[in-house]
């Protein structure tokens, strides 16, 4: 919701701008430009991707609007949610945990923090790989190994949807100009027309070249740029779930192990060792 203010912020400083120099809002009314850059950048969007980037990248631009930050709030709930999983497995043994990571919807423990029940990814991530654990026994680096592996594979997969959306924000203003190529070479048939005619169609023309411009660097470039956040959110989260496990598989105590995982939160949204002990406390209780 907060990207909401950037897009708003975006138009009233450049029709602001351009309304107070006594600018014309119907010359920029040019439904003939948008049609040409819109469906010219949408052709060679479905060109450039194959028919699974092409429909992920659109079910993606929603979540700069509707997903929520992985704030320390996101980062807590997964902690205590690590240390009820890893307590249990400590006090009745890994097979505890079998029922829950093979059935997660029906979890008592995943369910209760719902926002990460939600990310059915980040569960299948978690569940997968403690499912490794119970499968197999597989050693301590080997298993850092495998998880490594998924997560570098995961990280890479999400940043096809913002590379996408990059090269269409780098083809907008090439677009723009072949908007307004076209719109000179109209103009040129009307030659011999009065000049408020010929300003009117060239004004039309250069419509093309700066509505490519703002497409690409006021719009499609940071919704790119937004999505690699995002992305690189997630591959914080399952580095803090990776943390964790790897702790618990070396023999590391539920809480020292949960302690591996809050040092792999970055920045302010790392919660303080007193927020996760009391939470794991309130979680053991």
């Amino acid at each position: 919701m907060f990207s909401l203010i950037g897009f708003f912020v975006v138009l009233g400083a450049v029709i602001g701008g351009y309304l107070v120099e006594g600018g014309n809002m119907h010359v920029l009314f040019q439904p003939a430009e948008v049609m040409i850059i819109g469906g010219a950048a949408l052709g060679a969007f479905i060109i450039a991707s194959p028919k699974a980037v092409f429909f992920g990248t659109l079910r993606k631009i929603p979540l700069m609007i509707t997903s929520k930050d992985h704030g320390k709030t996101s980062f807590l709930e997964v902690l205590y949610l690590l240390f009820e999983f890893l307590s249990l497995a400590r006090r009745e043994g890994m097979l505890a945990l079998e029922p829950h990571v093979n059935k997660p919807e029906s979890s008592p423990i995943i369910q209760k923090y719902g926002h990460f029940a939600k990310d059915h990814e980040m569960v299948d991530f978690l569940c997968d790989n403690i499912k490794v654990l119970l499968a197999s026994n597989m050693e301590p680096h080997q298993f850092d190994d495998l998880m490594d592996l998924d997560i570098d594979t995961q990280a890479e997969h999400e940043l096809v949807s913002p590379a996408a959306m990059n090269m269409i924000a780098d083809s907008l203003p090439g677009l723009g100009i072949v908007a307004a190529v076209l719109g000179v070479v109209l103009t040129m048939g009307k030659i011999k027309e009065p000049p408020e005619v010929l300003g009117h169609s060239i004004g039309a023309a250069l419509v093309g070249t700066f509505l490519g411009i703002l497409m690409s660097y006021g719009f499609v470039g940071p919704i790119a740029k937004h999505l690699e956040h995002l992305a690189h959110e997630r591959t914080i989260m399952r580095g803090v779930i990776k943390a964790a496990l790897s702790m618990y598989a070396k023999g590391m105590a539920p809480f020292v192990a949960v302690e591996a995982g809050r040092r792999a939160v970055p920045g302010e949204h790392r919660p303080t060792f007193s927020e996760v002990e009391e939470g794991c406390k309130r979680a053991k209780g």
